[in-house]
């Protein structure tokens, strides 16, 4: 029952973001087609859902875990998301740790960035103080991946030397 409960959980939280996600995307995609002509908005129509849908959230995992995984070729890791082998979990929980640290760095990363630099209209008054502090993006970002390294180093040397490799690029 305890089982069921956390599925649950774990599937509504996903359907949650997934829905917040696509409303978010949706706004901008009106924001940005608004300004384009009739031919080119079938086209970004088109191509954008075939790559979002098709793409993104349908390859791109996929791919995540297989460059995680590199003993595993590419066929491996897309046939052992529809067996039911008890390896496919012992590798997704092997790369877990560095596919958190890379998405939350990187999220965290986007949301400081919207944060101080991207231009908005302002709904509560603090958000013009924020904005005017741009440099302040720089600053945290750098405390931020200071302590997740020093923290990685603690634990698994090697996460840290990874994530400094992806953030130097």
């Amino acid at each position: 029952m305890n089982n069921i409960l956390h599925i649950l959980v774990v599937v509504l939280g996903l359907c949650v973001f997934e829905v917040i996600s696509s409303i978010d995307n949706a706004i901008v995609n009106a924001h940005v087609l608004r300004t384009m002509p009739e031919k080119y908005r079938k086209l970004f129509l088109v191509w954008g859902l075939f790559f979002a849908v098709f793409v993104v959230r349908g390859l791109l995992p996929f791919v995540i875990v297989w460059l995680v995984n590199t003993n595993l070729s590419f066929i491996q890791v897309f046939t052992f998301v529809f067996s039911n082998n008890p390896e496919v979990s012992t590798y997704v929980e092997q790369s877990k740790p560095l596919l958190l640290l890379g998405g939350g760095v990187y999220l965290f990363f986007v949301f400081l960035s919207w944060l101080f630099l991207e231009e908005k209209k302002y709904a509560f008054l603090v958000e013009g103080f924020i904005h005017r502090r741009g440099v302040w993006f720089y600053s945290i970002a750098s405390i931020f991946l200071t302590a997740i390294t020093y923290y990685c180093l603690k634990h698994n040397p090697l996460l840290a030397c990874i994530l400094l490799e992806c953030w130097a690029l």
